[in-house]
């Protein structure tokens, strides 16, 4: 379906994004890592109160919320499936960060997840997370990397994603329930939407 041009009425209760999908095809030039203590580690078979826990830190802010809202069998189903990697970042013992990289479709990699928790923006965490990830992805047998982002993430995102190397290459609307409404995330998460009931 196509929007007309000008304004369309989003329903009360209901939140809309603007979600634009950037892609590279081949490795970017290698950025320097930032000073800093992190460090990233592998986690196999993640249990799923830790992932929810770590999504919730990292994503409350921006509206992360589809894995939130699955079932355990879901989440499990994805997060556990073959192909697909979950990674942390981790200071000083704490896990801060989170790198999902799903390669189940053949000759791709899809950065799924990826994100700082809030005391971690600006200090360079997520430009070490993010050569970790390129350089995880196309240590494989790739010919594309893509990430998607949203109107609700950090609004430097989209700049960030592009000084990584990708390129925006399609752009879409997602509409869903306000997560906030259904208990799914706090009604104080993710100030920046305002919510209307």
């Amino acid at each position: 379906m196509i929007l007309p041009d000008g304004y369309s009425d989003v329903p009360a209760g209901k939140i809309a994004a603007v979600v634009t999908h950037l892609e590279m095809t081949a490795p970017p030039a290698r950025r320097e890592d930032p000073p800093g203590a992190w460090t990233l580690r592998k986690v196999d078979r993640p249990a799923l109160p830790w992932y929810r826990d770590l999504f919730r830190r990292v994503g409350e802010d921006w509206l992360w919320f589809s894995r939130v809202r699955m079932t355990d069998a879901e989440l499990a189903a994805i997060i556990r499936a073959p192909g697909v990697e979950v990674y942390v970042l981790v200071l000083d013992g704490h896990d801060e960060g989170l790198l999902e990289l799903d390669f189940r479709e053949p000759g791709q990699c899809e950065l799924t997840y990826f994100g700082v928790t809030s005391s971690l923006i600006g200090t360079g965490a997520a430009r070490f997370l993010m050569n970790r990830a390129l350089e995880r992805a196309w240590s494989r047998d790739i010919r594309r990397v893509w990430v998607h982002t949203c109107t609700f993430d950090h609004p430097s995102a989209v700049a960030f994603y592009q000084r990584s190397g990708f390129r925006p290459f399609r752009r879409q609307i997602e509409i869903a329930d306000d997560p906030r409404l259904d208990g799914t995330a706090p009604r104080t998460a993710a100030k920046h939407v305002p919510i209307i009931e």
